[in-house]
């Protein structure tokens, strides 16, 4: 009996801290650069995607190159990437091809809460970056193409290889919440709807019902963000 106890102990303790919660009003605290901290989700179900939107918000200080959102697969680890090359700068990848949009300067000398929210369409190749309600202009890549299904969904890091190949001088370091993916292009009005906490219907990520395994250095802690 013993020896099944210290088994299931240590099986327990290899599955990381594994949950499936409602995080509204929290957030993920990436508090040091790290090649090992970060945050896997495993969403409701994995298809082939043609379109999809990813939204999330983002509190950092950070000046450097830093990685937002990691869905890599066998074939490609920029299958999905959101990707911070300067603070003034957003990369967004699909099928590892990528378009580069440019944002303004803070005017105020402190980190401010960024909502960022990405949209694709295979059929014409748009991809669209909405930065605090505002969309930037459109840009296009990888017309026609299919997102594989098998993904390894990462936040806090930038995949190099499935599930790994971290770089420290990629990670992010700050807090990240309100995340969300669907498979299909949601609307200007959901969108808006999402950066004041509403919820359009039967996401592929759900914040509100988060399946999700903390590795290394992460905490979970109230949010301070307001929308007020």
């Amino acid at each position: 009996m013993k020896i099944q106890q210290s088994f299931l102990l240590v099986l327990v303790s290899s599955l990381g801290s594994l949950a499936l919660e409602d995080l509204r009003e929290k957030t993920f605290i990436f508090p040091e650069a790290s090649s090992t901290g970060h945050v896997v989700f495993r969403p409701a179900r994995q298809q082939p995607l043609t379109n999809f939107t990813v939204c999330l918000r983002s509190y950092t200080d950070l000046s450097r190159a830093h990685s937002l959102f990691s869905y890599a697969t066998r074939k490609d680890d920029n299958e999905l990437l959101i990707f911070k090359p300067t603070s003034n700068q957003i990369s967004f990848y699909v099928g590892g091809s990528f378009v580069t949009f440019s944002v303004a300067d803070n005017p105020v000398p402190k980190p401010l809460w960024e909502h960022i929210c990405v949209r694709w369409e295979s059929a014409t190749g748009i991809a669209e970056l909405w930065l605090n309600g505002v969309s930037l202009p459109r840009k296009g890549m990888k017309r026609g193409y299919t997102i594989s299904p098998e993904a390894s969904i990462v936040l806090g890091q930038e995949q190099d290889s499935f599930g790994g190949g971290f770089d420290i001088n990629q990670s992010f370091v700050g807090e990240i919440t309100d995340v969300y993916m669907w498979d299909r292009v949601l609307s200007a009005a959901e969108v808006l709807l999402i950066q004041y906490g509403g919820h359009p219907s039967d996401p592929l990520i759900d914040w509100q019902s988060l399946n999700y395994e903390i590795k290394g250095y992460v905490v979970v802690k109230p949010s301070r963000f307001s929308s007020t």
